[in-house]
């Protein structure tokens, strides 16, 4: 790499690993902790590349990039947040920053980043657009919250994907949130001042019923809902309702818990619908796939119940540990119902573990994804985990970047299993595992994983 990299984070540790890292590669770095040190180098004409935090403590990094690009255009800047929501995805992408990064981020895919950033010189337009700023009423509305690689891969997905006119694929268990996410789609694209219309099967009977259903739109956008429940006719018609777009035609997107690819083998569903819809597909993890966004989601519900006027409510550590390891059938949808129960039957201030069993009742665990019986060689049951994962891409591929997701997936339980069996003792772990104790402190820390509270569990 070549060029000069401005670095603004109030972290001291990431400032020192990313001027080490940039300047091991060949840079010049020039690294600060305030937004107003940053941009006096921006209007002075240093650097190249910008790499940005968005929380500091002079102000937001994200309210900077339309300064930086109005000063400097084509200086690319890339946005890290340990915002874990979509939200942030959304604005770095309405601010025209060139990538967008979660914390903790990976420290060769950064690299890999700011490489591309400093040889591809970014188009911009250096005229502001018209309410280029989310609309504040929604920012704290949806429960779009995560900081697990799945969902972060999807919310860029969803910010590439905002203003593009591509028919949009929404798959994924009910409860996980796959309308929320069409219609973040729509109210924060360039379509948020038109219709949003929700076409159900009813609404497609008769020779008028898709003429209605796009004179309603009137060009804003349409959400087939849960697709797959439509009969073959309501399919055909929606097939000739797609056909007939001319000018002005609406954003099409839908939502479907369902595997489209199966029902298609089996007649069941339309192969030219099923082509036309797929335009993108959004994959949506379960919470069973995402185990670490659970207390995340737990304490915006919480937050959120709080806000609307209900009364202060914490969850204790024993009551987050049954939270977190329950299946959640229903999902988000049924993780935020149980909050508010919670909220309202829960005695004290303190959510307690009791509190929380007698809400989630006596339900089963449902079983892993594979459900191997006794005896399963571990290479099939990862092999039908797998296979249930690229499954529900809805005939797609899964976003670029599988093996270093699924690898992260098996890592994580492995050394914390093993961190378990000795006691917390890394140099035995470390033993077991057949690598080395370094190379297991490395891992510890890049996978968050809780080295303490594994010792007090012995």
């Amino acid at each position: 790499m070549d060029g000069t990299v401005l670095v603004a984070d109030d972290d001291r540790t990431i400032r020192t690993v990313l001027t080490q890292a940039l300047t091991r590669a060949g840079c010049k770095v020039h690294a600060t902790s305030s937004l107003m040190t940053l941009m006096r180098w921006v209007e002075e004409g240093k650097g190249d590349l910008v790499i940005s935090d968005v929380m500091m403590p002079d102000g937001n990094g994200l309210e900077t990039l339309p300064k930086i690009s109005e000063l400097r255009p084509g200086l690319p800047v890339i946005v890290i947040s340990a915002q874990n929501t979509i939200m942030t995805a959304i604005q770095a992408a309405e601010a025209e920053a060139y990538d967008y990064l979660p914390k903790p981020f990976d420290l060769p895919d950064l690299m890999k980043r700011a490489a591309r950033a400093l040889e591809v010189k970014r188009r911009v337009n250096p005229v502001a657009k018209e309410s280029s700023t989310p609309r504040e009423e929604h920012r704290e509305d949806l429960p779009l919250v995560g900081r697990t690689q799945q969902m972060q891969t999807l919310y860029r997905l969803v910010a590439r994907v905002m203003n593009t006119d591509l028919t949009v694929m929404i798959s994924g268990e009910s409860g996980t949130g796959k309308s929320l996410i069409a219609r973040a789609i729509h109210d924060f694209s360039d379509r948020r001042t038109l219709p949003f219309v929700v076409a159900s099967a009813n609404d497609l009977q008769g020779m008028d019923g898709p003429a209605t259903v796009i004179s309603r739109a009137k060009g804003g956008s349409i959400l087939f809902d849960e697709v797959g429940d439509l009969d073959l006719d309501a399919q055909a018609r929606v097939v000739r309702m797609l056909d007939s777009f001319g000018d002005n035609a609406p954003r099409i997107m839908a939502t479907s818990q369902s595997n489209l690819s199966q029902k298609m083998e089996s007649g069941g569903f339309r192969q030219d619908l099923f082509y036309r819809l797929c335009g993108v597909t959004i994959a949506v993890p379960s919470l069973r796939e995402r185990v670490d966004d659970i207390p995340l989601l737990a304490e915006h519900f919480l937050a959120r119940a709080e806000r609307e006027g209900a009364p202060l409510r914490r969850f204790g550590a024993d009551a987050m540990e049954v939270i977190r390891a329950y299946s959640w059938p229903g999902n988000v949808r049924q993780l935020e119902n149980s909050v508010r129960r919670l909220v309202v039957t829960s005695v004290g201030e303190e959510i307690n573990r009791a509190e929380v069993e007698l809400v989630l009742g006596n339900q089963p665990v449902i079983e892993p994804a594979g459900g191997g019986g006794e005896g399963e060689m571990l290479s099939a049951s990862v092999a039908k985990h797998l296979r249930r994962y690229f499954d529900l891409h809805g005939g797609a591929l899964p976003p670029p970047g599988v093996y270093q997701r699924i690898l992260r997936e098996v890592e994580t339980p492995l050394i914390e299993i093993s961190l378990d069996a000795m006691g917390g003792n890394q140099a035995k772990c470390a033993d077991l595992l057949g690598i080395n104790r370094n190379t297991l402190r490395k891992k510890i820390t890049e996978l968050e994983i809780n080295v303490t509270r594994r010792r007090k569990l012995m």
